[in-house]
């Protein structure tokens, strides 16, 4: 299902306002904390900083190949994105503010350049999902507020804008899970009567499987959506939780 673009002004200046909220928290942190574990397993808060700066500069190749017409991967391949992150993950505190500052002055004179006529033209991100140049800003989004999350410096979910949380809740039932083979057909409901089906679709004869209904606030729906929320908040009307497939 297409998910409409929102306004592509107020994505990129929502970008830049969660960049400045990252930076803020980085600061007030020191080299021995960029060492510790981060909410992600097996990655440290360097790890995590790593790649927020070489995601930047990977969706300025995907700006890029939407300006340009020329084809522009977004990692050279799997194995070098991983390298480059733990490359950069060992590195002083002033080190990555001052790789996340310029990647992230990179992706702004990106999104600047790109015309409005070519903001419809589609690339090809990792694992071969296609989208939208116009909704690079909301990818880059999500990157940076879930990312601020898995530093474990105090940013909580209930501190993300409702804006963000609606459009990341729509975006994951619409897009990113419909039709996932590894999650049980669901039907999504927000306290405010709002709904969305996703998951798998149903197999075998007959009428479609009910789905699993999975209620609750839109954020605390995020949450367990993209791993980032347990799910005590949910009601599974009778049902336990299925297992989220990692994003």
């Amino acid at each position: 299902m297409t998910v409409t673009p929102l306004d592509f002004a107020h994505d990129v200046a929502a970008v830049r306002e969660a960049t400045d909220r990252l930076l803020i928290s980085l600061g007030k942190l020191d080299d021995a904390a960029i060492g510790e574990p981060s909410l992600l397993p097996g990655w440290t808060r360097g790890h995590v900083l790593a790649h927020l700066a070489r995601n930047a500069d990977a969706l300025v190749n995907l700006l890029t190949w939407a300006r340009t017409d020329v084809p522009t991967p977004m990692y050279a391949s799997a194995e070098a994105r991983d390298a480059d992150i733990e490359r950069d993950a060992d590195r002083s505190l002033e080190a990555h503010l001052t790789d996340l500052k310029e990647s992230a002055a990179r992706f702004d004179a990106a999104v600047d350049a790109l015309p409005e006529a070519r903001r419809a033209f589609e690339v090809e991100m990792r694992n071969g999902v296609v989208e939208r140049a116009d909704r690079l800003p909301l990818r880059r989004l999500a990157e940076v507020e879930l990312h601020h999350l898995d530093l474990g410096v105090g940013h909580t979910l209930d501190q993300l804008s409702p804006a963000f949380i609606d459009g990341e809740l729509a975006f994951l039932t619409t897009v990113k899970f419909a039709g996932h083979p590894d999650l049980p057909a669901l039907e999504i409901r927000t306290d405010d009567g709002r709904h969305w089906r996703t998951g798998r679709a149903a197999t075998g004869a007959g009428d479609e499987a009910a789905p699993v209904v999975v209620s609750g606030s839109a954020t605390a729906l995020v949450g367990w959506l993209t791993g980032r929320g347990d799910g005590t908040e949910l009601d599974g009307h009778g049902s336990a939780l299925p297992v989220v497939p990692p994003l």
